[in-house]
């Protein structure tokens, strides 16, 4: 029996993460069905926003009590520092720079867009309506809009991050999430529809796609010699290491933020004196430091599998906090991102034109950045099927820049509100 109205019908946190895992699996069953009904709600509908919404729609109605669940706390704590254990792991740093000057200075335009378009959008908005980019404390729209850099420079674990980073409120977070759901899948289907007009671009541009063939070929070959099917050996080492840095995170962790609190507590305003600050880049350090190693192989087994498996989880608790009727609420901020990726695009369409980039650059670089490991591939096997681990791999690379363009992105937006 609940003692209100508004009272949440399951408080048990067991039985609210059975409920999650269930959705989880109800979204990922169905986007990957042949059923027509399916294909055609999901070519639509991105499975992603499911995981955010269903979970939110219980939280509104009632049904779980999205704030006095300690899901969250346990998915950011624990499961966010190995996944991005687990989504680092495997950058090769080496086979990237293969990829040729262009691949990587349109990888780096897409982050430098996004850094840049945050700050840039809050300035224009500010000139005509600058209560749309105000606010104070966690209701502040430039924290609101350090997660959706996050989300764009990164993914989900590093828009977690920066929610937690920043202090950013819930009710705000849950508008930001519908800004960049929104945005981003607009921008990927400007940029699907440019992948099946990539040979008329290129020759308008006049690009040389001979790198692409031989990206092709090195892609196809890498992958018939580390991919394996796991065994259970592999999923332990797999949740060995990924846990294991977790663990050496919060340790480093929980001795350096009380030091720089004591020592330079000045650096408060940089997030510095911040544990969860700390746990997050350790963590993403950790993993960057693994792909040097023969953790590496792990990637074969299907390290950031596992590793997107627990950032699931972590969405579906993200969206437990989510409030619907507040993303109606303020309209005027799908303006500021809007603006946001105009300017990313306007800057990554006029890059390719400087440097005659092939089409398929300047499309997987600025996708490894906004939509991340999950929509990389699609955008990258929109021109080739053997091309979609290209877009993994610049992900991957955005998932180790992540945290440290979003935060630097977060503190000029801070300025740029004043």
């Amino acid at each position: 029996m609940h003692e209100s109205a508004n009272a949440a019908l399951i408080t048990n946190d067991a039985i609210v993460l059975g409920i999650l895992a269930m959705i989880l699996g109800l979204v990922f069953y169905t986007s990957h069905s042949d059923r027509r009904v399916f294909r055609g709600f999901y070519k639509y509908v991105p499975a992603l926003l499911l995981c955010y919404f269903l979970p939110s729609l219980l939280n509104t109605f009632h049904v779980i009590d999205g704030n006095a669940s300690r899901l969250y706390f346990v998915c950011s704590r624990y499961l966010l520092p190995a996944t991005l254990v687990l989504l680092t792991l495997s950058i090769d740093l080496p086979a990237i720079l293969r990829l040729g000057p262009k691949a990587l200075t349109m990888f780096f335009t897409a982050t430098f867009g996004i850094i840049i378009g945050g700050p840039l959008a809050i300035l224009i908005v500010s000139t005509f309506n600058p209560d749309l980019v105000g606010g104070q404390g966690p209701d502040a729209v430039w924290r609101g809009l350090t997660t959706v850099a996050g989300s764009w420079i990164g993914g989900g674990a590093n828009q977690a991050a920066m929610k937690e980073v920043f202090e950013v409120g819930d009710d705000l977070f849950s508008k930001m999430v519908a800004v960049d759901v929104l945005i981003a899948n607009v921008w990927m289907a400007v940029l699907l529809y440019m992948a099946g007009r990539s040979e008329s671009i290129d020759r308008r541009l006049g690009a040389d796609t001979s790198a692409i063939d031989a990206l092709r070929m090195k892609v196809e070959e890498f992958h018939a010699r580390h991919a394996r099917i796991p065994n259970l050996r592999d999923l332990m080492i797999i949740c060995a290491v990924g846990l294991g840095a977790m663990g050496l995170s919060h340790l480093l962790a929980d001795a350096i933020a009380p030091w720089i609190s004591v020592n330079a507590p000045g650096l408060s305003k940089y997030s510095l004196t911040s544990g969860f600050f700390w746990l997050v880049v350790i963590a993403t350090t950790i993993g960057v430091g693994l792909s040097f190693t023969r953790a590496r192989e792990l990637e074969g087994a299907g390290a950031s599998k596992v590793g997107t498996v627990f950032l699931y989880f972590l969405v579906a608790s993200i969206g437990m906090h989510m409030d619907i009727g507040a993303v109606f609420d303020s309209p005027g901020l799908f303006l500021v991102g809007g603006i946001w990726m105009t300017i990313h695009a306007g800057l990554m369409l006029f890059m390719a034109r400087m440097i005659k980039a092939p089409t398929f650059f300047m499309a997987v670089g600025s996708q490894a950045n906004v939509g991340g490991a999950a929509s990389a591939p699609v955008v990258a096997s929109a021109f080739h099927p053997a091309l979609a681990p290209v877009g993994v791999l610049l992900a991957v690379l955005g998932y180790a820049l992540g945290t440290y363009g979003a935060w630097l992105c977060g503190i000029l937006m801070r300025g740029a509100a004043g």
